[in-house]
């Protein structure tokens, strides 16, 4: 496990249990947001979805409606957890929605071999819900998951628009300050899913409430970005 990896997983380990009640006005704005992005996102109806770094399971639950099914996977045992307590809640686990514990983006390991089952492959989509930032490698982590989609699958990442360095979050496993069209058309295209790349920026800033447990709000430039496997 590379150190941003074990940051990862321990600022998530500690939030796991508050997350939804913290980030709920995000949360409800950015599962609006997705939901109201279907044409955009392209996913085949009734299709099979990886939801990757998936926490609590947002954007599981924002395509639940157009997925047969979606997998999660995260590298924090606590938001599996959560994520699957939230499943079993609304009724949907495990044959709707399920979480597992574990990497796909690790350079030592290409092939991990938890996820060899074909049930984690040929997938309709694979997302990242505002995880690709927390990444060593977005490149890389593009790459994997690429591997993980059925021909013509779609790769969607949801993540933050190019801002100001906050060095403070490098304790929370952040590693990239946001993405440029430009920098995730290059990804997209380098891990063989550019197929009808596009990119929007969306309307409405994603507003943290309560961003780091101090009160404060902390306003952030969103974008969707979709490709086809090729």
């Amino acid at each position: 496990m590379t150190d941003t990896a074990a940051l990862n997983q321990k600022y998530f380990n500690q939030i796991a249990s508050d997350y939804d009640r913290r980030y709920e006005k995000s949360l409800g704005q950015v599962e609006k947001e997705i939901k109201n992005a279907r044409d955009f996102i392209g996913m085949r109806q009734g299709g099979r979805a990886l939801d990757y770094a998936c926490g609590t399971g947002l954007l599981s639950r924002s395509m639940g409606e157009d997925a047969s099914q979606c997998i999660g996977i995260d590298i924090s045992d606590s938001m599996v957890e959560a994520y699957n307590a939230k499943a079993k809640l609304e009724g949907a686990f495990p044959d709707k929605r399920e979480a597992h514990l574990g990497n796909l983006i690790d350079p030592s390991d290409p092939s991990p071999a938890a996820f060899s089952d074909p049930k984690f492959s040929n997938f309709d989509l694979a997302g990242v819900g505002a995880g690709f930032h927390h990444f060593d490698d977005p490149a890389l982590a593009a790459r994997r998951l690429a591997e993980r989609l059925r021909p013509g699958g779609v790769l969607f990442i949801m993540d933050f628009m190019p801002r100001e360095i906050d060095e403070g979050m490098r304790s929370h496993g952040v590693t990239h300050h946001g993405f440029s069209e430009g920098q995730m058309r290059s990804v997209f295209e380098g891990a063989g899913v550019g197929g009808e790349f596009r990119f929007k920026e969306l309307a409405e800033p994603f507003v943290m409430h309560n961003a780091n447990g101090d009160g404060k709000h902390k306003s952030l430039r969103m974008f969707f970005a979709r490709g086809s496997k090729l």
